[in-house]
């Protein structure tokens, strides 16, 4: 099994590139909403770090913002009680998907969390940053404020692009996606 992690900038779609491959996908952010509705443990351990944000099961997102908006290391303290969660059901994940010839990794802070592996092979999304500006704003649940505070736990860009063994240009148009992901994935089982 070959995982393939796909990394780029907020909002730069990596989730519509990650879903174009057409095998199993690890979406750490559907991961995060899912335990922030369903996991009571995940729940306790935030409602002891941030008793005076997070109120009442399931978790609501609001909380989660509030609490970051307070301090940074609030956000930290999200971080360090969501990120094992997530590294878990990744796992969980990986294990159950280990016959396919591959799985597609949707994980925001990849590298910065240190999950890539040494034969995880990185594809970077890069798009125009007008454009993911226009899309972000669009987002009914985007914050901006909250995304700047992700963005200073992320690496910047530029270092993710260096990382990464294939770029794929997203003009958020469907058509050049698919083709752009049909080259990259030709090349992968040319060296496979």
């Amino acid at each position: 099994m070959i995982r393939i992690a796909v990394l780029g900038d907020i909002g730069s779609g990596k989730s519509h590139v990650a879903k174009q491959f057409g095998y199993p996908v690890f979406n750490a952010d559907a991961e995060v909403a899912r335990l922030y509705k369903k996991s009571r443990k995940c729940y306790n351990k935030l409602k002891k770090a941030l008793p005076a944000y997070i109120v009442s099961f399931p978790i609501k997102k609001n909380e989660i913002s509030k609490a970051i908006f307070a301090s940074q290391s609030n956000l930290k303290k999200v971080v360090k009680i969501v990120h094992p969660e997530v590294r878990s059901s990744m796992n969980n994940f990986t294990k159950k998907n280990k016959n396919n010839k591959f799985i597609i990794l949707d994980i925001p802070l990849l590298m910065e969390n240190k999950i890539n592996e040494k034969n995880d092979i990185l594809i970077f999304v890069d798009a125009e940053k007008k454009e993911i500006n226009k899309r972000l704003k669009k987002r009914s649940n985007f914050n901006l404020k909250i995304a700047k505070k992700f963005k200073k736990l992320q690496l910047p860009v530029e270092v993710k692009k260096k990382h990464s063994d294939f770029i794929i240009k997203n003009n958020f148009k469907n058509n050049s996606v698919k083709k752009n992901v049909k080259k990259v994935l030709e090349k992968i089982l040319l060296n496979a």
